[in-house]
């Protein structure tokens, strides 16, 4: 993202110092690696504004959306003592504009679309996995935006593969994503990693009951892989255990090793998304989540997906997904 961008999304106030007035960019990119590695930042910020993962998951398109509605509110915010921006480099985003424009010409109940579109996520993963490698192989902490679930695998990878060891995950979220290995989609990415080598302890926080098929139970949950769950409704609908006391537990267990933390937005209730819930954990949840993880000196990466604005709700899932940058920055960087 050049300055000039960043300049025309501010709106510069006299007396204050915006978020935007304060953060990086790098003048020009020709060696991602190289121009991150002596960067005096600690947090790289990263947009994926697609929906071909969503798409090829019969899910609800418009997370292709979430990274512009964010950038224009978090430049936007106020730059203070407890609210810092010069820790942060914005690179800006992929550009997905040609996989978006096939998308348009294709129906997700045409089986053919849906193989073509699968390949085309397969494609997306090599290009995020790739970026996100050499962030995390500078040094620098990748905070990642926008498209749909099906990024956690290039998340995953691309941070194992710099870091040269397997990582583990927590994932805030109503479904597992660890769904058959037939073609990448959104719903797959955790079972992909799984797989290949690059995720292994995996706590997949607060999935939903009525949304949790029998066969993943058995599969997938089943203790035999190294993966722990806890639900929604045993937390909080039957009150079997308390949100702070399966933080407690979840991190515990995610960070023996690095570990990334990746939020789905359809996990907090009334958040437009692909999966969109009246029933979910709340704003303010979400954000002591993400403070309690980030935290962590071992937390390598925050993921933020699945979001799908509207032009009635941009604003409204742009200042959340802000809250939640900068929840992450503020917790991590103490």
């Amino acid at each position: 993202m050049s300055k000039s961008k960043v300049d025309e999304l501010v709106n510069t106030r006299s007396g204050e110092t915006k978020f935007g007035e304060q953060i990086m960019v790098l003048p020009s990119i020709t060696n991602i690696y190289d121009d991150l590695k002596h960067l005096d930042v600690k947090y790289v910020l990263i947009g994926l504004p697609e929906d071909v993962g969503v798409f090829a998951n019969k899910g609800k398109q418009g997370t292709c959306k979430a990274w512009d509605a964010t950038i224009k509110i978090l430049l936007n915010t106020q730059n203070n003592s407890l609210n810092q921006g010069e820790q942060l480099c914005i690179l800006g985003h992929l550009d997905f504009y040609e996989a978006q424009k096939q998308l348009s010409k294709w129906d997700q109940n045409n089986e053919r679309h849906l193989k073509k579109a699968r390949a085309l996520v397969s494609e997306i993963d090599k290009e995020v996995s790739n970026l996100v490698f050499n962030i995390v192989k500078a040094g620098k902490i990748p905070i990642i935006i926008g498209g749909g679930h099906n990024n956690a695998y290039g998340n995953i990878k691309g941070t194992s593969l710099a870091l040269k060891n397997k990582i583990n995950v927590v994932n805030f979220d109503a479904h597992t994503d660890f769904r058959a290995l037939e073609g990448r989609h959104s719903g797959n990415g955790f079972s992909y990693a799984f797989a290949e080598g690059f995720l292994n302890r995996y706590f997949i926080f607060g999935i939903h009951e009525n949304y949790t098929s029998q066969n993943i139970l058995n599969e997938a949950l089943n203790g035999e892989n190294t993966i722990k769950y806890n639900t929604f409704e045993a937390i909080e609908v039957r009150k079997e255990f308390k949100f702070k006391s399966e933080i407690k537990k979840a991190l515990k267990y995610v960070s023996k090793a690095n570990f990334g933390i990746e939020i789905d937005c359809d996990a907090i209730a009334n958040i437009p998304s692909s999966a969109q819930t009246p029933s979910g954990f709340s704003v303010n949840q979400a954000r002591e989540f993400v403070h309690s993880f980030g935290s962590h000196k071992l937390a390598a990466y925050l993921h933020i997906c699945e979001a799908a604005p509207t032009k009635k709700t941009e604003a409204q899932v742009g200042k959340l997904i802000a809250y939640l940058i900068t929840d992450f920055m503020r917790a991590n960087s103490n």
